[in-house]
């Protein structure tokens, strides 16, 4: 019991289990993803009358959920880790800039991200799409862009704390030069904050993903992305619940998971908040 307390033990099995369904998806996916027949259309779970070949009910087009459900954990883990490594690849290296150069760098870089966060990602994301049709490549572009500014906020006051300490004075003696000091030095003093911040951000990546999905803006069909599995079944809530709960439910449990994990690595990796526990 003591493990199940100090240890994110049930994000920790629900994230393992989604990682698992992405990477096995073609291995044990029950039916075809993309392919239905339609006399087996709204077919409901197998506990609410349903049969053992769908065990979580079909949608409109008689396709499989749980299939879709398997595949469009692909779709969630891709854009996850893409978005994180584009957006906090990024957003991390402008705080670290932004942080040590100071002056009028800071300066621009620090409007430039709050600009960002002044601008509407949902009503950019349907422009575009409308301008340029939804993709893929359009959707991690979003998400990169919604995300970045998190990272570079967050990264240059941890880089403005640790550029006064005395080893980074000592470095500066010895000539070393501020790329060095930057990726050498100050890098791996904020890799715990880079993180937590991408542990914390990733929810809200795949919640993004989803809305975005849902509206049209996102994955275009017939990806089964979770949040297009949710637009597509609103018209049937009232007769077919399944379609759109289910999905829904996978998101809501995948985004709970990766803040409760995030929340966890702060709690372990922040000194200041070790200091104060013990």
């Amino acid at each position: 019991m003591d493990v199940l307390k100090r240890y994110p033990i049930s994000s920790i099995v629900i994230l393992g289990l989604i990682g698992f369904m992405a990477v096995f998806a073609p291995l044990i996916a029950p039916h075809d993803h993309l392919i239905g027949e339609l006399r087996d259309r709204h077919i409901p779970p197998v506990l609410f009358g349903g049969d053992w070949n769908h065990v979580l009910g079909t949608d409109s087009l008689g396709r499989d959920i749980l299939s879709r459900l398997i595949y469009g954990s692909r779709i969630s883990v891709i854009v996850g880790v893409v978005t994180l490594i584009i957006g906090g690849g990024f957003g991390t290296t402008m705080g670290l800039i932004s942080g040590y150069a100071g002056g009028w760098v800071d300066e621009i870089i620090m409007r430039i991200v709050d600009i960002k966060f002044s601008l509407p990602l949902i009503l950019i994301a349907l422009a575009l799409s409308v301008l340029l049709g939804p993709s893929f490549t359009l959707l991690l572009g979003l998400l990169s862009f919604l995300i970045w500014g998190t990272f570079a906020r967050q990264v240059r006051g941890q880089v403005l704390s640790l550029k006064e300490l005395e080893y980074i004075a000592a470095a500066k003696t010895f000539g070393a030069s501020p790329t060095r000091i930057l990726f050498k030095h100050i890098m791996p003093g904020v890799f715990y904050v880079v993180l937590v911040i991408s542990s914390l951000t990733v929810g809200g990546v795949i919640l993004a993903e989803a809305s975005l999905s849902f509206l049209g803006a996102g994955i275009p069909p017939p990806a089964p992305a979770w949040g297009s599995m949710v637009a597509e079944g609103r018209l049937y809530i009232s007769t077919a619940w399944w379609v759109s709960l289910i999905p829904g439910m996978m998101i809501g449990l995948l985004v709970v998971s990766t803040v409760f994990l995030g929340d966890w690595l702060r709690d372990a990796l922040d000194p200041r908040l070790r200091q104060r526990a013990h």
